[in-house]
């Protein structure tokens, strides 16, 4: 199996953009997930984020639990290991990660609802730079992704994207560390079977493989990218709206073979603004769909989730 791969420039050029929309849109719709190229996401950005997380992560335990930040169910700073499990499993994930959120100013509408950026910059000085970089590259191409999406379902080209627009979207640096680091936890994996909150999420080429999807037919499938490109799956968010016409794809990240192998990873996980309202498709509805599910708000949809995740306890 082969995930399709579509090169984001093409939605710019009149005479591919068409095909563009609907290559990139069955691959959604059949497998969940996408390989894009053609973006403006470089290795002269995602290199120094990538060596930027790795000093961090070195750190001392001590050090980067400095970072941990108290409230705001763990959406910006560090949030250490064994601390996320996936939605209905107790057993924690053998993880740990950083959350980068919008960078906001008092004149911002959402500034007394999101938690404010913390930033390791005694440690580790180029991290703060590196990530908001990143931040921004991978939303320019979730806006395009996310209007291709739009006009792929028979709506405006903007129904996705619009909400997104000033969104509390998050860029995740996650670090796996040796899975020979832990006691063994009977049944521990890097990353239990999850379906992402999210509309989509953008996926950086990680260090190292071990990213599965669960294809339509039960079976677990090895998802791998060339380097460069960006690996794209549908959350529960844009599930909603479409009512489940683009579902949610169940994925997890297994443990290597060598339990001395380490992973980095930073996926970004694109969010609505908090009073965004997420309303079932009209396109969506009607005998041929299931019941629609009511009309949620963003930062409504996201604390669920977020509770779900055990993150609500942060």
């Amino acid at each position: 199996m082969s995930i399709p791969v579509v090169d984001l420039n093409a939605y710019s050029r009149p005479r591919d953009k068409v095909e563009f929309i609907k290559v990139f849109g069955d691959a959604i719709r059949e497998y969940g997930f996408c390989r894009v190229v053609g973006h403006d996401v470089s290795s002269k950005i995602t290199a120094p984020a990538y060596a930027a997380a790795k000093q961090f992560f070195s750190l001392p335990d001590a050090t980067k639990r400095k970072y941990l930040v108290k409230g705001g169910a763990g959406q910006r700073g560090y949030t250490p290991r064994l601390v996320e499990s996936a939605k209905d499993r107790e057993i924690p994930d053998l993880k740990e990660f950083w959350h980068v959120g919008r960078e906001i100013d008092w004149e911002n509408p959402f500034s007394s609802i999101y938690p404010p950026n913390v930033w390791p910059d005694a440690e580790a000085p180029d991290f703060r730079r590196s990530m908001l970089d990143i931040f921004d590259a991978l939303e320019d191409c979730a806006i395009t992704l996310l209007q291709a999406l739009g006009v792929y379902m028979g709506m405006p080209e903007d129904i996705f994207s619009s909400l997104i627009l000033n969104g509390n979207s998050i860029l995740r640096a996650l670090y796996y560390p040796p899975v020979n680091d832990f006691k063994p936890i009977p049944g521990a994996v890097r990353a239990a079977a999850h379906e992402d909150i999210s509309f989509i999420t953008l996926l950086i080429t990680s260090s190292a493989s071990g990213l599965e999807l669960l294809d339509r037919n039960g079976n677990w499938l090895p998802v791998d990218a060339a380097p460069g490109e960006i690996i794209v799956d549908t959350g529960d968010m844009i599930q909603r709206m479409t009512n489940s016409y683009l579902p949610a794809t169940t994925h997890r990240v297994v443990n290597p073979d060598d339990s001395g192998k380490e992973r980095f990873s930073m996926p970004f996980f694109v969010h609505p603004r908090p009073n965004a309202v997420l309303s079932v498709l009209p396109n969506c509805r009607g005998s041929d769909f299931p019941k629609p599910a009511p009309d949620i708000t963003g930062i409504g949809f996201l604390n669920e989730r977020l509770a779900e995740l055990g993150l609500n306890k942060l």
